[in-house]
C-alpha cells in the first residue's frame, strides 16, 4: 500500500493544535492560540506564509533566520528531488562519501585563510557542544567564558552557555567551568583571561536575544587578549551567518580571525536539520591526533547526503542571486525607512542591527501621561509593551515577528534576505498605523488585552472540515 502524504493531510485537517496538546507541547498550543496566532498555515511561498483561508502573512521572523533564501525556493526543492532520485548511498559511515567533502571545502573557501577544516553537526546547539569539546581538548584546559544575554541553544552544554536565566531554570546544574562576562566589557574579559585557565571565548558577533552589537574596537581588543592569553576565539554565527549580516559572516565586518565558527539554520535553506563547525587546523589535528582518535568525536546524521545537497543548493543560491549583497542594501534600505519612526514616535528609541537582523527599542515617552501608561504595562508585565506591536501587526496587517527576548521591549526582525521592497514599504506602514494607534491612548492595550482573553476562553476543538460537495 502506497503512502500517500496528501491524504494523510487531509484527513486530519484541522487536528493540528489539538494533537499537539494530546502528544507534543500543550503549553506552547495554549500561548499560540492565546495570542490568536494558531492559524493552520498549508503552504509557503519566498517571504510568506500562506493558511488554509487563502490569507498570506508576511514573515519577518523567517523561523528564527533559517528561511534565508525565502520557503521552498525552486532551486533547492529540485536539488533535493535530484538526491532522492539518484538513491544516493547514505551514511554508510565506514566511508568518505563525495558530498560532505564537496560542502566542507566550500565554506572553507568562504573562512578566513586560517580555517582549514569543518566538523559536521545536527543543529546550531550541536555545533556549539562540539566547540567547547574541541576548545577543552585543544588547550588542555576546561573554563569556557561566554557572554550575559548570550543565546548559545538549549542541550545541556549550549545551556551552560545561555544568559537567560528562564532557559536555565531547573535545569542544574549545568556544565562547570562556564563563566558569564558582560557583553562589550573589556576590562572584564581581560581579568577572566588573565587566570591562564580558559580554553575559549565563545560569543555571538550579535547577540540574537536583544540585538545588541558591541563596537568594532571591542572585538578587535578581545580577539588579541585571547590570543594573548592562549584562549580560542570562538565565534557562534548559528543565526548571524550565511548572508545575514549583509558578509557571509557576521565577524567579516570587524577584519577577524576566530578559530571556530559555527554555523546552521540558514545552512541548508530550512530543509534538512544540519550545522557546521568552521576550525583551524591546529585545533582539528589536536582532537583527531592519530588514528586511533579518527571517531573520538562523531554524530550520526551529521554527514547525511540530503542535508550536504541542501548546504550546497543554498550556497550555490546565495552566489546565484548576490543575495549577501543584497542582505546588505534591503537591511539598510530597511532601516532608512525605520528611521523616521523613530522621530515621530517616542516610544520607538532606537532601531538598530546590520543587514537583514535588525532590533525595534522600544521604551517610555517623554510626556507624564505616556509614561504612566507605559508604566502601568511594565507593572503588568516586564516587556509586555512589545508584545503590544507584534500582535496587532499579526493581526491587523499579517506580518510574523517576534519580541526578542523575554523581559525586553525589543522587537527582533529577520526578513529573508529575498525580501522586495514592497514587502519593506508593507512592514513600515504597518508599525506606523501600529505606532500611532500606541501613541495616542491605550486603546491598544484594550485590544490586545480583548483578543487575548477572547482567545483564551475558546474552547479546544477539532475543526469541521468540509464536505466532499463544499466549494475549496
Amino acid at each position: 500500500m502506497a503512502f500517500e502524504l496528501g491524504e494523510l493531510m487531509e484527513a486530519h485537517r484541522g487536528e493540528a493544535y489539538d494533537l499537539h496538546r494530546r502528544y507534543l507541547n500543550p503549553q506552547l498550543a495554549r500561548v499560540l492560540t492565546t495570542l490568536g496566532f494558531d492559524r493552520t498555515y498549508v503552504r509557503g511561498e519566498g517571504a510568506y506564509l500562506i493558511d488554509d483561508q487563502g490569507g498570506r502573512t508576511l514573515d519577518f521572523l523567517s523561523g528564527f533566520g533559517v528561511f534565508a533564501l525565502g520557503r521552498n525556493h525552486p532551486v533547492l526543492k529540485d536539488a533535493l528531488r535530484q538526491a532522492l532520485d539518484l538513491d544516493l548511498p547514505n551514511l554508510a559511515q565506514l566511508d568518505c562519501a563525495l558530498l560532505p567533502g564537496l560542502l566542507g571545502r566550500a565554506l572553507v573557501e568562504r573562512a578566513h585563510p586560517g580555517i582549514g577544516r569543518v566538523v559536521f553537526a545536527n543543529s546550531g546547539a550541536e555545533t556549539v557542544e562540539v566547540a567547547v569539546k574541541f576548545a577543552r581538548c585543544a588547550t588542555g584546559r576546561s573554563r569556557i567564558l561566554y557572554c550575559d544575554h548570550a543565546f548559545h541553544g538549549l542541550t545541556n552544554g549550549a545551556l551552560s552557555l545561555n544568559g537567560g536565566a528562564e532557559f536555565r531554570a531547573g535545569f542544574g546544574p549545568l556544565l562547570p567551568g562556564c563563566d558569564p562576562v558582560p557583553f562589550g566589557d573589556l576590562d572584564a574579559l581581560e581579568r577572566a583571561l588573565r587566570r591562564g585557565d580558559v580554553a575559549a571565548f565563545v560569543a555571538e558577533p550579535i547577540q540574537g536575544k536583544g540585538v545588541y552589537l558591541a563596537p568594532e574596537s571591542y572585538w578587535l581588543r578581545a580577539q588579541a587578549l585571547c590570543r594573548q592569553h592562549g584562549t580560542l576565539f570562538v565565534m557562534d554565527e548559528v543565526q548571524t551567518g550565511m548572508g545575514r549580516t549583509g558578509r557571509f559572516l557576521c565577524h567579516e565586518h570587524w577584519g577577524l580571525r576566530p578559530d571556530l565558527i559555527t554555523l546552521s539554520k540558514a545552512l541548508s535553506g530550512g530543509y534538512v536539520p544540519v550545522g557546521a563547525v568552521l576550525t583551524t587546523e591546529v585545533v582539528f589535528d589536536a582532537v583527531y591526533r592519530s588514528m586511533d582518535r579518527a571517531v573520538v568525536h562523531s554524530s550520526t546524521f551529521s554527514r547525511n547526503q540530503l542535508a550536504m545537497v541542501a548546504g550546497l543548493a543554498t550556497l550555490q543560491v546565495l552566489d546565484d542571486e548576490d543575495l549577501v549583497a543584497q542582505a546588505a542594501v534591503r537591511g539598510a534600505r530597511l532601516q532608512a525607512a525605520l528611521a523616521p519612526l523613530v522621530e515621530k514616535y517616542e516610544l520607538l528609541h532606537e532601531v538598530r542591527g546590520l543587514g537583514l537582523m535588525i532590533g525595534l527599542v522600544f521604551g517610555p515617552p517623554s510626556s507624564r501621561a505616556g509614561r504612566a501608561r507605559f508604566r502601568m504595562m511594565e507593572l503588568a508585565r516586564k516587556g509586555l509593551f512589545s508584545q503590544l506591536i507584534v500582535v496587532p501587526l499579526f493581526h491587523r496587517h499579517r506580518i510574523l515577528t517576534q519580541v526578542a527576548a523575554d523581559n525586553v521591549n525589543i522587537i527582533k526582525l529577520l526578513p529573508p534576505l529575498v525580501v522586495g521592497d514592497e514587502e519593506i514599504e508593507a512592514f513600515v506602514a504597518a508599525l506606523d498605523d501600529v505606532l500611532a494607534d500606541a501613541t495616542r491612548s491605550a486603546g491598544l492595550l484594550l485590544e490586545v488585552g480583548t483578543t487575548m482573553a477572547r482567545n483564551s476562553l475558546r474552547r479546544p476543538h477539532r475543526r469541521a472540515r468540509p464536505s466532499a460537495t463544499a466549494p475549496s
